[in-house]
Formats: C-alpha cells, structure tokens, sequence
C-alpha cells in the first residue's frame, strides 16, 4: 500500500466512514501527533479517535477529497478539504445548520507501512466563523 493509500484510508474509511477501529491497523501503537487538538484531548491513537468522534458528531455528513498529494522516501504530504454540515455541538458551540468547507494539510511519516508521526494545519478560524462562533467582523480587525 502506498503512503497516499493510507492516508486515503483514514479519510474515506475514518473520518467519513466512522471506522475508528481501522486506526489500529494504520497508525502505530507509540503514533505521535504533533498538531495540537482543543484542550482535553488525549495523546496518541486515543487523540484521534477522539478528534474523529468530535468532528463526526458535529458534521454527521462530512466528506473529505484529497486535493494535492505529495509522496516523498517515508513522508505522504495531502492537502485536502473537508466539507459538512454542522448538525452536532462542536467544542460548545451549539448545532448551527451550516454548510462548511475546512482547508487543511496533513504531512504524516510512515514506518513499516503504517503511520507514526502527524503534522498538520487546520483552517480553524474560517471553521469557527463559518459555524458562527467567531463573527466575520472580529476576525477582519
């Protein structure tokens, strides 16, 4: 499996698909995951099924396309998208019934065909005035 298969895997088979049991199989037991999530979140595997269940439950809907992928020695580089409907509470920000579109890159490092480090940026301020927690008017000044 290449390095973009598996991070197609946790994209199509994860986060929309709600298999958090697949992590198992593609991150590795010590995986490290140097973006910060919200506070309270666990480290390791148990941070991202976490950050998986929070997002799922507040996007029921989500869909998430590979826009650009970059393979290079152990390291899979995807910048993606993800869009859904928030129809759950997100970090108590109560349901709004908006339509979002999040931009992010992922850079993860691969060892023995699973992943063991994540690097990312989120757009998460676009996310927080999208969802209306943020007005548009406070983040211009």
């Amino acid at each position: 499996m290449s390095h973009a298969d598996l991070a197609r895997r946790f994209y199509e088979d994860v986060m929309v698909g709600g298999d958090l049991g697949a992590l198992d199989e593609i991150l590795t037991a010590d995986f490290v995951d140097h973006e910060e999530g919200p506070p309270g979140t666990p480290d390791g595997i148990e941070g991202v099924r976490f950050f998986v269940t929070t997002f799922r439950e507040a996007f029921p809907d989500l869909q998430v396309s590979m826009d650009d992928v970059i393979e290079s020695g152990d390291r899979v580089v995807v910048r993606a998208t993800m869009h859904g409907t928030q129809t759950g509470d997100l970090m108590g920000v109560p349901a709004s019934g908006n339509r979002v579109e999040l931009e992010m890159i992922d850079i993860v490092r691969v060892q023995d065909g699973r992943v063991a480090e994540h690097w990312g940026t989120t757009d998460n301020l676009s996310l927080m005035q999208q969802i209306g927690a943020i007005p548009q008017e406070a983040a211009a000044s």
